[in-house]
């Protein structure tokens, strides 16, 4: 990919993901997502075990590896359909800056280590 190309899918992407830069600069944005939905919508355990097919000990399960982080998208994706959600994700820079800025850090970082390695004159 030529460098023109991933600068505009930068712009693109950092558009795009705009909300969710904003969410990264939270700590922790979005801890127990699952079963704050359900409860949310009234939904009891036992209510999504049956839509996902499965018992309420496996609704704890997702609900308790979703807060710990440990939970698998297909997981994910399969709960919030239940519920009659859909998940959207994203891979924002950690401080919640724009992948533009990353990609400029990256450079200047490559540009000091080149300048470091030079024997002096």
């Amino acid at each position: 990919m030529r460098e023109s190309d991933r600068a505009e899918a930068r712009r693109k992407l950092d558009k795009e993901m705009r909300l969710f830069r904003q969410l990264a600069k939270r700590k922790n944005p979005a801890p127990g997502m699952l079963r704050s939905v359900r409860m949310a919508l009234g939904l009891r355990t036992a209510e999504l075990a049956e839509k996902l097919g499965s018992s309420r000990t496996l609704v704890h399960r997702l609900e308790r590896n979703e807060a710990q982080a440990a939970i698998t998208l297909k997981s994910l994706n399969r709960a919030a359909s239940a519920m009659g959600c859909t998940v959207v994700y994203g891979i924002v820079p950690k401080d919640g800056g724009t992948l533009e800025e990353l990609a400029e850090q990256r450079l200047w970082k490559k540009c000091f280590a080149f300048i470091s390695q030079e024997p002096a004159a």
